[in-house]
Order: structure tokens, then sequence, then C-alpha cells
């Protein structure tokens, strides 16, 4: 069994900063691209940032400059760095791991539950 569980989420002021983390577990053969998604009320998630296991990063463009993702191959990891937090980014923030069972299989996309950011005064 696979799980993907982010943490690192809470309360900011505006202008913080904030570091969430992801780990993806379990009896893994090999994980790909890791991504962050974020939703916030009444919106359709979209895409924060994304990161593949040779350490391509691919951002969306409102938080590009202001967010950093990395990941740690060896712990199947993956971390979003949040600086200069606004209101606007609020959101549950979601990660997801591209990964296969197992030598040949299929690569499935599995999800974490999310955590809760909020950017407030």
């Amino acid at each position: 069994q696979v799980q993907v569980v982010e943490s690192g989420g809470g309360l900011v002021q505006p202008g913080g900063s904030l570091q969430l983390s992801c780990a993806a577990s379990g009896n893994i053969f090999k994980v790909y691209t890791m991504g962050w998604y974020r939703q916030a009320p009444g919106k359709q998630r979209e895409l924060v940032a994304s990161i593949t296991s040779g350490g391509n990063t691919n951002y969306s463009d409102v938080v590009k400059g202001r967010f950093t993702i990395s990941r740690d191959n060896t712990k199947n990891t993956v971390y979003l760095q949040m600086n200069s937090l606004k209101p606007e980014d609020t959101a549950i923030y979601y990660c997801n791991a591209d990964l296969a069972l197992r030598i040949g299989a299929r690569i499935g996309t599995y999800w974490g539950q999310g955590t809760q950011v909020t950017v407030s005064s």
C-alpha cells in the first residue's frame, strides 16, 4: 500500500514563509515526478510546482520567484518552500507523486490528503 502524506501547513502572516513537506511511502519501486497543487474555496485545483526525479522544475506563473520546490530522492520526499506569502495563496495544498510499484508496472498518480495554508493578518 502506498501513502502520500503532507505536513507543514498552518497560519502565517502576509510576507511570511512556510515550508511544506510530502513523503511517499510503501512498497514503491520508483518515484518519478512529484508535484504540489492547491485548491482555494470555490476554485479549481491548480498546479503550483512540480519536479522530476532528475530535478527539472516547473512553476505556476503566480508563484514563480516566491516558491521553491525541491526533493530528496533517497527519502521519496518533496518540499515546497513558500516565501513572501500573500492572502491569495490561502488554499489547501495537495501533493502528488507519479510512481511505479515494481519494474515494468504502469506508472500511477497518488495523492495526499492535503494540508491547509492560511495567509492572514
